[in-house]
């Protein structure tokens, strides 16, 4: 994996791929496409398959905090380790030498987990080294994006050394992958430079957390989630992510996601509170890990009625529901489109109004002929 242009991730061949392997990659790429089988599950035109859905957050009092929306996901996987699930768990943590960057880290105890808490809102490749893994003889839990849980899935059903070296895989809502450009401008929106940046902090350490930026001289500069997010890198997130059918994590174990409360309006509140994790068993798997951390004491849960998790997760919602509009736009002006089997795409348009799905479909066409034009 390389870096592009404008800081994205890509893969470069290093060598001709077989018939086979080329076969093999078309089969389990999500950028390709994905297929989702609910498989005797609760199903969910908007939230795919599911098994059972909490509020949730982590007893630790430190890793709450820490956490981007209440530790559930890190408090879960102390469970793993301590209750010997798993050996380790490969994760995403920010990168000590490109502080708006992320690398790839393997944490085998309380304090490793709790040093790569947080979202890290830019471009990783979690399953760039799989095969070390496998090697090892150890048994990992696997946190990534839902394309990268997609494919590690999809992969491990045809490879039973895969599957026994991951048993537990989990992710959280994913709103889209911003470039490097997008952290080097929320950089300079908070007045400082990446040469001079000692960390950077995406979110985290309190609930939404704020965009924080560590000079090497100590001092500090800060930006609301509502500003760095909304009014930054979520201009900076990747084509491919806008039409992306699975931005919750459908062929995880468990997903973990924001749990806003709602304004009169039905919008999500961005208020700093105690943070809160919506806690979704994709399986049966999940929903006994889940409960078993819940016995241990690591985490406590609460209900939820999913039918409000529309108006928590109103970005998901309307990617959702825009999606065939999009895909039908691309279609027609000759570009690629993934392949989507189980993931209800005119359900989903048909919770639209016919204005909304036209506004996206003429949307996406305005995008995709200014780049056929040369334009960004």
């Amino acid at each position: 994996m390389e870096e592009a242009a404008p800081g994205y991730l890509r893969p470069t061949q290093s060598a001709t791929l077989t018939e086979d392997e080329d076969a093999a990659i078309a089969a389990i790429c999500p950028g390709l496409g994905q297929s989702v089988d609910p498989a005797g599950r609760e199903h969910s035109v908007l939230w795919g398959p599911y098994v059972g859905a909490r509020l949730g957050w982590a007893t630790d009092p430190e890793l709450r905090f820490a956490g981007s929306s209440g530790g559930a996901l890190s408090a879960i996987l102390c469970h793993l380790l301590e209750a010997g699930v798993v050996d380790a768990v490969v994760q995403t943590a920010a990168d000590p030498a490109f502080p708006i960057g992320n690398r790839t880290v393997v944490s085998d105890n309380r304090e490793a987990v709790l040093e790569a808490a947080g979202s890290r809102y830019a471009p990783s490749a979690p399953l760039s080294d799989l095969a070390t893994y496998v090697a090892s003889g150890r048994r990992f839990a696997f946190v990534g994006k839902p394309c990268d849980v997609a494919a590690l899935r999809a992969l491990s059903a045809r490879d039973d050394a895969l599957s026994r070296t991951f048993p537990v895989i989990l992710s959280f809502f994913c709103a889209g992958v911003p470039s490097h450009a997008g952290g080097r401008t929320l950089l300079e929106a908070l007045g400082a430079d990446l040469e001079n940046t000692r960390s950077f902090r995406f979110r985290g350490m309190g609930w939404p957390g704020r965009a924080v930026a560590v000079a090497k001289d100590g001092q500090e500069r800060s930006m609301s989630y509502h500003e760095s997010w909304g009014g930054i890198l979520s201009k900076h997130v990747q084509h491919r992510c806008k039409i992306c059918a699975d931005g919750t994590g459908t062929a995880a174990d468990i997903v973990c996601a924001d749990a806003w409360e709602s304004d009169s309006d039905g919008y999500p509140v961005f208020d700093e509170a105690p943070g809160v994790s919506l806690v979704m068993a994709r399986t049966r798997h999940g929903a006994e890990i889940i409960a078993a951390a819940e016995a241990a004491g690591q985490i406590e849960t609460d209900a939820f009625d999913i039918g409000t998790l529309g108006a928590i997760q109103p970005g998901q919602r309307e990617r959702r529901r825009a999606l065939l509009a999009r895909l039908i736009a691309l279609r027609i002006l000759g570009r690629p489109i993934p392949r989507y089997r189980g993931l209800d795409l005119w359900a989903a348009a048909r919770q639209n109004p016919v204005s909304r799905n036209l506004r996206n479909f003429l949307g996406m066409m305005r995008r995709s002929l200014r780049i056929l034009r040369g334009r960004p």
